[in-house]
């Protein structure tokens, strides 16, 4: 099986940008060159990590990097997607860590030799431990600390990033991290999450503004996550309360970024549960941004409760990723359109894509043709969507290789590229020789 598109689809063409996606504490390992960080912390916690693992190691990348520079360029992609570890390039008092710094440098400098452009996210999860000891993003300060890390960082680095995105996901440090607790730091209260997320948002804003400064020749945006949102029936009460959960947790990232406001539903919040919102913030949070960075894995469905809330339902019997996310890529298309209709939207990048499968090596290859068949309909569902007036710029698979995947530890492999955590041994599954395939055939 092959990856393929209708011959007419933009996405043939060479300026379409296909690339690959990782994050810093999810492949970097080396943790003793870099300060400690919350997702350190929330490993050694006991029964917080599945399989009672931690990024100490993770991929080793950091020692290396040379070779999977290699494995990128072998897979032909135009873009190589990553995040910087704060904790790496700044040092406690705020100074710059240039050892740390200089890694990144060197391997920049090895891929744009290459020609692969470097997508740089500066926030994915990793908050400096000490910085989460001062109250992490429950204090406003932490978002002009990383004002401070971005316009520190982005001058480092000059003219070798390509594109910035501020932070990767703010709905999962806020929801997963502040409010329900299964993410570092594993706080678990409604006003911790939505207090954290305008913190999120207004660090966003304001790092924008130096990133602008500094870097005015990159594309410079923003990543967020979207998980769509369906009612199980028709009725007027499951519309209600699809609606609810659609505006709690996707769209009360995107409206401020967009319209300057969080969603209407901030008026039914207990006054407690509000953020802490002061004059000037939904200007910074809303300046115009180059790119919105889209990803997307699954849908949810829900139905209405009681006390005017909604419940998410387990689609028993649909097909679903290894991680038990259900397979629904007309989700996909949906999204797309929908966004693209609510809001005036500059060029999207799908900066996440992938599935999670129970994938086994033997004889030195990995047939996952159940992650092949998930690539071919979302790309599909892309394809649909930039043919309904959507304009996407790329795509970018989750992810290059299999990593720590966070609360699961280890037991969930999203790679194209197979790791062996026990000797390091990098082997392209057949899936990622697919993508490599489709990537190949473009024309210009």
């Amino acid at each position: 099986m092959k990856i393929s598109l209708p011959e007419n689809s933009k996405m043939h063409s060479k300026s379409f940008t296909f690339g690959v996606a990782t994050a810093s504490f999810q492949i970097e390992g080396a943790a003793d060159s870099r300060l400690p960080c919350i997702w350190d912390t929330f490993c050694a916690t006991p029964d917080k990590i599945r399989d009672g693992s931690d990024g100490k190691q993770a991929c080793e990348h950091v020692a290396l990097w040379k070779e999977d520079v290699n494995l990128i360029e072998s897979l032909g992609v135009d873009a190589y997607r990553l995040s910087l570890s704060w904790g790496r390039v700044i040092n406690q008092d705020g100074s710059l860590n240039q050892d740390g710094v200089n890694f990144y440098i060197n391997l920049m400098d090895e891929l744009n030799r290459r020609n692969i452009k470097v997508y740089v996210t500066l926030y994915h999860w990793d908050l400096p431990q000490h910085i989460e000891d001062e109250g992490g993003w429950l204090n406003r300060n932490t978002a002009y600390l990383f004002q401070d890390y971005a316009d520190k960082i982005t001058k480092a680095l000059g003219d070798r990033v390509y594109s910035y995105a501020t932070l990767n996901e703010p709905f999962c440090s806020s929801y997963l991290g502040y409010e329900i607790g299964i993410h570092a730091p594993g706080l678990a209260t409604k006003a911790f999450g939505r207090k954290s997320a305008h913190h999120l948002l207004l660090a966003h804003g304001l790092a924008m503004q130096v990133i602008q400064k500094n870097s005015p020749q990159s594309l410079n945006g923003i990543v967020l996550n979207f998980t769509p949102c369906y009612p199980l029936t028709q009725s007027a009460e499951d519309k209600k309360a699809t609606q609810i959960a659609d505006d709690y947790f996707n769209q009360w990232y995107i409206k401020p970024i967009m319209d300057g406001e969080y969603p209407a539903i901030i008026n039914d919040f207990d006054t407690g549960d509000k953020p802490d919102i002061e004059p000037g913030d939904m200007a910074i949070i809303s300046q115009p941004i180059d790119f919105l960075g889209i990803n997307f894995y699954t849908r949810a469905v829900y139905q209405a409760c009681s006390d005017n809330q909604f419940v998410q339902i387990d689609m028993k019997d649909a097909p679903k990723t290894d991680i038990g996310w259900e397979i629904y890529p007309e989700a996909f298309t949906d999204l797309l359109t929908s966004l693209n209709n609510t809001y005036s939207l500059p060029p999207i990048y799908i900066t996440e894509n992938g599935a999670a499968i129970d994938d086994h090596i033997e004889d030195n290859a990995v047939n996952d043709i159940d992650r092949l068949e998930y690539y071919q309909a979302h790309l599909n569902a892309v394809n649909n969507a930039i043919e309904q007036g959507v304009k996407v710029d790329g795509y970018f698979a989750w992810s290059l290789m299999d990593n720590f995947e966070w609360a699961e530890g280890y037991l969930k492999r999203f790679g194209i590229v197979y790791v062996d955590y026990q000797i390091q041994k990098r082997t392209i599954k057949r899936s990622g020789l697919a993508y490599r395939d489709f990537i190949n055939q473009r024309i210009d």
